[in-house]
Formats: C-alpha cells, sequence, structure tokens
C-alpha cells in the first residue's frame, strides 16, 4: 500500500475518531436521569451523606469476605454524575483489620471527617474485631485509623458489633445505632468519638430492637418525630428489605409499621441496607440502597441504587418503587 492510500485512511480514521468524541462527552453532560445502579461493580450498605455541597455515597466492597479490605468512595454535584473515589479507608491504615470491612457511617465533626465501620465479622468476645473509627481532613480521605483499637469490640444484648448508624440529634449529641444477629442498640458516644458513655440511668447499651429487625439500622427526624429504619430477611435471599417505625425519642419504643422498600421480580432481588438523603430546607427524600439484579445469583453480586422517597399527609413513609430509571438531577444550593 502506498503512502498516500496509508495518509487517507489514517487522516479518516482521526476525523472519526475527532467527531465522535464529543458525541460521548454531550452524551455525558445531558445525561437526564442516574440509572440503577448509578455507578459500576459490586457495592452494598451505601451511606449517603452531604458534604461541602456534594453527594456522597460510602459502600461497602461487595465481595467474599477476605477481599473486603477496602472501601471506595463517590460524590457527585447533582446525584447523576458521580467521581470514584478509590481505597478512601484500607487495611493499611487500619491495623487491626484484616476481613469482611463492612457498612461505613461517616459524620463531619468539627472540620474532621469521622468512618465508623465494622470489621473482622466477630462471632464470639474472644475475637478482635468489631466497630471502629478512622479519621481524615477530607470526605474523599485518606482515612486513618483513630484509636488503634475498636471502639466497640464485645457482643452485648447478643448484638454483633456491626452496621454502625451514627445520628446527631438536635442538642449535639451523637449517638451510635448498631446491631446484627437480630437485635440493636443505642449508644452515647463521647464529645470526641474515642468511646461511650452511660446514659443518665447508668444503662450503656441500650437495646431497642423493634419487631423483625436483623441488621441495617437507620435513623432520622422529620416534622419533631424520629423515624428509625432497619433491614429484614436473609441478605442473601429475594426477600431482604426494609421497615421502618416512629418514635417520640431516639430510643423510642419503636413498633413496626410496615415495609417500604422490597424486591421487584420484574426489576431487581434483594432490596435493603440502605439510609436517606433529606435535601437541606426542602422536605425531598431520596432512599440509597443495594440491590441484586435479575440476572446474578452470586451473593455478592449487589449494585447501588437511588429512588425518591415520599411520606403521606400523616407522615409515614410510602412503599417506595424501586427503578432502573433512577433519579433526575437535583443539584445543592
Amino acid at each position: 500500500m502506498n503512502r498516500s492510500i496509508v495518509s487517507k485512511l489514517l487522516s479518516s480514521v482521526l476525523l472519526g475518531v475527532t467527531l465522535l468524541a464529543p458525541a460521548i462527552n454531550v452524551y455525558a453532560q445531558n445525561k437526564k436521569t442516574s440509572g440503577n445502579p448509578v455507578v459500576e461493580g459490586w457495592y452494598a450498605d451505601p451511606e449517603a451523606k452531604i458534604f461541602n455541597h456534594q453527594y456522597w455515597l460510602y459502600p461497602t466492597y461487595s465481595a467474599k469476605y477476605n477481599e473486603q479490605v477496602f472501601m471506595d468512595a463517590f460524590s457527585s454535584p447533582d446525584l447523576i454524575h458521580w467521581t470514584k473515589h478509590s481505597h478512601v479507608i484500607d487495611t493499611s491504615g487500619v491495623k487491626w483489620v484484616r476481613r469482611a470491612l463492612w457498612a461505613p457511617a461517616v459524620t463531619e465533626k468539627d472540620g474532621k471527617y469521622y468512618l465508623f465501620f465494622g470489621a473482622n465479622d466477630i462471632q464470639n468476645n474472644n475475637e478482635k474485631g468489631g466497630i471502629g473509627v478512622a479519621v481524615s481532613d477530607k470526605p474523599e480521605g485518606p482515612f486513618k485509623d483513630y484509636l488503634g483499637k475498636p471502639l466497640i469490640d464485645q457482643i452485648i444484648n447478643k448484638a454483633q458489633p456491626i452496621d454502625q448508624f451514627v445520628y446527631r440529634d438536635d442538642n449535639g449529641q451523637y449517638y451510635m445505632i448498631y446491631g446484627g444477629w437480630g437485635q440493636c442498640n443505642i449508644v452515647k458516644l463521647k464529645n470526641d468519638f474515642t468511646g461511650v458513655v452511660p446514659f443518665d440511668d447508668s444503662v450503656t447499651y441500650k437495646k431497642i430492637t423493634p419487631e423483625g429487625y436483623v441488621e441495617g439500622p437507620v435513623m432520622f427526624k422529620r416534622k419533631g418525630k424520629y423515624y428509625f429504619m432497619w433491614s429484614e430477611g436473609g441478605w442473601t435471599g429475594p426477600d431482604y428489605r426494609v421497615a421502618y417505625a416512629i418514635g417520640d425519642t431516639p430510643f423510642g419504643p419503636f413498633k413496626r409499621i410496615g415495609t417500604i422498600l422490597k424486591q421487584d421480580a420484574s426489576i431487581a432481588t434483594g432490596a435493603g441496607h440502605h439510609s436517606v438523603i433529606n435535601v437541606p430546607g426542602t422536605d425531598e427524600w431520596y432512599i440509597v440502597y443495594h440491590r441484586r439484579p435479575l440476572t446474578e445469583t452470586d451473593a455478592n453480586h449487589r449494585v447501588m441504587c437511588i429512588d425518591k422517597m415520599h411520606f403521606d399527609k400523616d407522615g409515614n413513609i410510602q412503599p417506595v418503587k424501586i427503578t432502573n430509571e433512577g433519579v433526575t438531577a437535583r443539584k445543592l444550593k
């Protein structure tokens, strides 16, 4: 083949690439909905937060326990376009963790970002592991071990120390709600997050387990009421789901009201272990959760999804419709 023919062919290829690139960029920029899943990869147990006018997602890396030695995070200005932040925490920054790094709970306090996590899947009080804390100057990490040991390393009230959720009440007090194996505790955190302190009645670990509770607690406040949510069913099965209760205090008592998130046999199975986002200054709510695609049978093949969450006139959470479309853009002020 002579040089002129090669030159023309090369020019045609380059022209095609040049014309194609803007089309790809325009498609990405003009994306109308988040789509579900919202990011690529196997992820579960998402923690959703708002930091610095950005939405943040902190999930468990969904893999075999021995491979769960790091966590990624994702940030977005609008719930549609997500930026991945790889390995915001891993076992190089928390030496006592060896596997099963689970279900992050992240909060900001006094200019620092604290990531609470479960680790090692302890089965008794003689094993090393439980709930730990890591700290960073930025929401994207890197997060480093804060205590050099677990914050909670004992099985108390029969609650496995996993699936911690950190809740800040209106008076500035931070609580941690946690527990697996069908039991749930609430504890009062020290102001510097270095430990837990007793309540006024001298009890340190209050049991607040509602009917049907399995794991994955979440709490938020709306119109003066405390909403307590949790996951039910088996995490590997299609019946995994989210239920809720409403109380007058963070301690309940919480009576189960009903299921608000579950599988849709035409879309996905195993919808559960969620968190919620309230757009500041509004009554707009989103639920972020994991589910299993219909084509997957591997227990760890879970993906992160977002859908709208609504309330009726009486303040009850309406059943969430899980979708493939996800949500439309919602920028923060």
